[in-house]
């Protein structure tokens, strides 16, 4: 969990952070997590994170903060977690005592205790089962903007409420991990935002409503558990008074909409229609503001946060840095310097040499091996010349990141 202050001159006046499993070693979580022994599921204890939040404000409070000068709050979530509040909830969140830290306040709150999150991939059966519901996956992508994926929220739901019926009719609200973080400052449920909403198989994104057949799919009476979702800038309303009282936040402090961390990174990156920002991680992410999309099997279509009649494109492939660091180490003795003098070394276009690379199976596309062709397009099975494979590489990658995006609708302006 992090924190950041900046001024209106956006200036940073304060930054900190809390560390799940060294500052809380108490959830005994491995990467702030829980992965179960079928390796297939993965969770993250819920009251994890509302103690990390107590830890945080009070590592401030010591600091020496002023939280009175705070004028308006708002933060990003992983994205595709969920929180699931139990049946009278709300006015505990409401009625919280500023004596006591929240954690405490709220330990019985939560009808699911470990919230399944972005790494979970146990709802196979889920997700062919709604996009057998609303007429195929294409379907699906074009009102949702993604086909069915396990780790997206309504197929998380579906899996409770098939496995945990009175789990489920236990829950009075769902949220996303940013709506739930929201909830948490205004002492009330925050309402989830159309950015956010996108990544969960079940928001139209055209109407910015939900989409009924998704619902129905998933679990009865998921609408009203869900409430109506907003525009991603929306302010929500005042801080919850548990913060006035405990911290001296100023009772006009402002709770703006909580949104995803990957809409959020396209909002404080201030990308505008025709910028595309490549993340060059363990896993490459590409996203980019679009104008008009065409939703794709490949890919996620989400509403854009800072534009509502907007959207963002988001593409992830998995052999980012892992297969550079591969190659780096067979073709340049494991320096990154000497990677990047063989690279430049060669001319772009590489003489007509391309190469695309995928040690593990990939998703976009589902491919895996090493694919070499030379200028005149045969398949190359042999190893190219050291600085001939670095350039391939590099240039297959951002290749095939253009290919998709452009596929998704993204045109490369002249």
């Amino acid at each position: 969990l992090k924190v950041i202050a900046i001024d209106e001159q956006l200036r940073v006046i304060y930054e900190d952070n809390v560390h799940f499993d060294k500052d809380l070693p108490e959830f005994k979580t491995q990467g702030g997590v829980y992965i179960h022994s079928d390796r297939l599921t993965v969770t993250s204890p819920v009251l994890m994170w509302v103690k990390a939040l107590d830890m945080i404000l009070e590592k401030m409070k010591s600091s020496g903060f002023n939280f009175s000068q705070v004028r308006a709050l708002s933060g990003a979530g992983q994205q595709h977690g969920s929180v699931y509040w139990k049946k009278g909830s709300i006015q505990i969140l409401k009625s919280a005592s500023s004596e006591l830290p929240l954690h405490q306040s709220l330990k019985g709150c939560f009808s699911v205790s470990d919230s399944p999150i972005w790494m979970d991939s146990s709802t196979a059966s889920q997700c062919r089962a709604l996009e057998k519901a609303v007429g195929g996956a294409q379907h699906l992508a074009s009102v949702t903007g993604s086909r069915a994926y396990e780790r997206f929220t309504g197929n998380q739901i579906a899996k409770i409420y098939s496995q945990n019926p009175e789990v489920y009719k236990q829950t009075e609200r769902i949220s996303l991990v940013s709506s739930f973080a929201a909830s948490l400052f205004l002492g009330a449920y925050a309402p989830i935002d159309y950015s956010d909403g996108s990544g969960m198989n079940l928001l139209q994104i055209w109407e910015k409503a939900w989409s009924k057949p998704c619902l129905d799919a998933c679990a009865p009476g998921l609408e009203e558990r869900l409430g109506c979702p907003v525009p991603s800038h929306s302010v929500l309303g005042p801080i919850s008074p548990y913060y006035s009282q405990r911290y001296g936040f100023s009772p006009d402090c402002k709770i703006v909409a909580f949104t995803g961390d990957n809409p959020a990174s396209l909002a404080g990156m201030r990308l505008q229609e025709g910028d595309i920002a490549i993340s060059l991680g363990t896993s490459d992410t590409l996203f980019l503001w679009i104008q008009e999309p065409t939703p794709a099997l490949e890919g996620h279509i989400l509403c854009n946060p800072v534009d509502s009649q907007t959207y963002m494109a988001l593409l992830c492939f998995k052999n980012g840095s892992l297969m550079r660091e591969r190659i780096r180490d067979d073709c340049a003795s494991g320096s990154w310097d000497e990677f990047s003098k063989a690279l430049s070394s060669t001319v772009a276009g590489n003489s007509g040499n391309l190469g695309f690379y995928f040690d593990v199976m990939e998703i976009i596309p589902e491919a895996v091996g090493i694919h070499r062709f030379n200028r005149d397009n045969q398949k190359v099975v042999s190893r190219f010349p050291k600085e001939v494979e670095i350039r391939a590489l590099i240039e297959g990658q951002f290749m095939a990141k253009r290919i998709h995006a452009e596929k998704l609708g993204y045109k490369v302006c002249k």
